[in-house]
């Protein structure tokens, strides 16, 4: 019998996103760094909706110049033949104990399945990551100091041994961590290997009887709170985000002028922003056994593939970001010799520390805080915010971040922000190939796909975007209409959108927002 333990409160939620369907794409990633890293990023598209997307594997190349993407995620080990659930898009993660300290760091996390399946019985296992990948990833504060670094956890799948073990971080003593959680499928759950671990973690999943779903966090409000006091007092010093000197400014007073986008922008962000995160690990795909991507490892691991997750961080940072010439927030990686690295919270202090007057919160109309009635949910809405150090929700905000003015400020920034910056954009490559033919009509069909899954029709509002699809429906093309919007019906409660299941709508797209 497992020894592992779960919150009494853990149930499976009624309903849950589309299972994702999957495109490939190999792209290079530049991050202020120049590391030629492949990165093979995993799309879903329907006639009606863009599914949030995994981002999925990939040819590993860390401190490789190239390499080819393939057709496929690896192949699961062999062994005894078992019946397996196709239908299934919900996992557990394992987590260890004591999951806040170096040795916890370095133990890795385990992906089986729900309600007693096994990895292979539920297909949650990491050689099928493109579908049901978890990531799992840190970033450490020296409260005495101002010192940031970041850490990338491993996640293996349940009965398997990592295919390199992950070496123990030198952290302070005093050091506060934080933890995300990404997660490829629908619904991810916390699952403690020891009674205490959850607690041991200050973990969360969502309200009980409603979780966030892809997402989860342990510790984040007492590591933006500590963050906070060391900006205070001159001990952290987030970089500015800089400027661009290629996007077109826009938006008259709404827009932001020449500033770098942060993840807080309404001219990058989706239907449910600050989600998922940009860890990265290597799989190996004769064991099946992962390991941390480092140079080390991917030197050492003969045809190791790169697992990723879908993001809307990693879209920022690595796609729309070396477009517009700007640099992300990065920290010293602890398991890759304290190379540069991106993570989650880091791009939430950036956003923090550079948030535009006009700041995009999570609103909540985004299908992660909706509660089980598929309702707005403030206090579930305060919960995620606040595990990545934004405001719990007030009259202030919500008067630029409510459901209404949500949808309202995403469609009359964004809108003439891509429409202005066309050529610029449609020079980048996209995160999936199979929503946008470039990163321009990317974009330009996750907020056409957006604005549907926040039902911002409820509001009055009118989609910006018409979006020209190929006979694969990948979007070839678009058309803005940049006219500012009045909304017709501030006072819309629920989201009674389209494709809704027993207590959630289907979700849209990728998440490089969840994209």
């Amino acid at each position: 019998m497992r020894d592992r333990y779960q919150s009494a409160w853990r149930r499976r939620t009624q309903g849950s996103r589309a299972t994702r369907l999957t495109a490939i794409l190999a792209l290079p990633v530049a991050l202020g760094l120049v590391i030629g890293a492949l990165i093979a990023f995993y799309g879903g598209w329907h006639t009606t909706k863009v599914k949030q997307t995994a981002l999925g594997a990939g040819p590993a190349a860390s401190g490789s110049a190239s390499a080819t993407a393939p057709a496929s995620a690896a192949a699961t080990a062999t062994g005894p033949a078992v019946t397996v659930d196709a239908a299934n898009v919900n996992c557990d993660i394992i987590v260890p104990a004591n999951p806040l300290t170096a040795r916890g760091l370095s133990t890795p996390y385990q992906l089986t399945g729900t309600g007693g399946m096994s990895p292979a019985q539920s297909g949650c296992t990491m050689t099928n990551a493109t579908a049901l990948g978890a990531f799992v990833q840190a970033t450490i504060l020296d409260p005495a100091t101002g010192q940031l670094w970041v850490y990338d956890p491993l996640v293996v799948t349940e009965g398997t041994t990592p295919a390199v073990q992950p070496s123990v971080p030198d952290i302070p003593a005093n050091a506060i961590v934080t933890i995300d959680f990404g997660f490829n499928g629908t619904d991810l759950f916390q699952v403690g290997a020891t009674r205490s671990a959850l607690k041991e973690g200050n973990c969360t999943n969502g309200q009980p009887g409603s979780i966030f779903g892809q997402v989860s966090f342990c510790n984040g409000i007492n590591f933006f709170n500590a963050a906070l006091a060391d900006e205070r007092e001159h001990k952290l010093v987030v970089p500015s985000a800089g400027t661009s000197s290629k996007m077109v400014v826009t938006g008259g007073a709404m827009g932001t002028g020449d500033a770098c986008p942060v993840t807080r922008n309404f001219e990058i962000v989706d239907q449910d922003p600050s989600d998922n995160v940009t860890s990265e690990y290597l799989l190996n795909p004769a064991t099946g056994q992962t390991a941390q991507d480092t140079a080390s490892n991917a030197a050492n691991i003969a045809g190791a593939t790169l697992l990723l997750n879908g993001s809307d961080n990693t879209l920022l940072d690595a796609f729309i970001d070396p477009v517009l010439g700007c640099t992300p927030m990065m920290a010293p990686d602890l398991a890759n010799n304290d190379l540069p690295a991106t993570s989650q919270a880091l791009d939430e202090l950036a956003a923090g520390a550079n948030q535009p007057k006009l700041a995009a919160l999570v609103p909540e109309n985004d299908e992660m805080v909706l509660n089980g009635n598929n309702k707005f949910d403030v206090a579930k809405t305060d919960l995620y915010r606040e595990e990545l150090g934004q405001a719990p929700v007030n009259a202030a905000n919500s008067l630029i971040s409510g459901p209404a003015m949500y949808c309202r400020n995403m469609i009359d920034i964004q809108t003439p922000f891509l429409a202005a910056n066309q050529a610029l954009l449609a020079s980048g490559q996209p995160p999936v190939a199979s929503v946008g033919d470039n990163l321009l009509t990317f974009m330009a069909n996750r907020l056409s796909m957006s604005f549907t899954n926040l039902a911002c029709q409820n509001f009055g509002y009118t989609n910006p975007v018409t979006v020209t699809l190929n006979g694969a429906g990948v979007a070839i093309a678009a058309a803005f209409n940049p006219t500012v919007q009045q909304s017709a019906n501030t006072t819309a409660t629920g989201v009674p959108g389209q494709g809704q299941r027993k207590g959630r709508k289907q979700h849209l797209l990728m998440n490089p927002s969840g994209m």
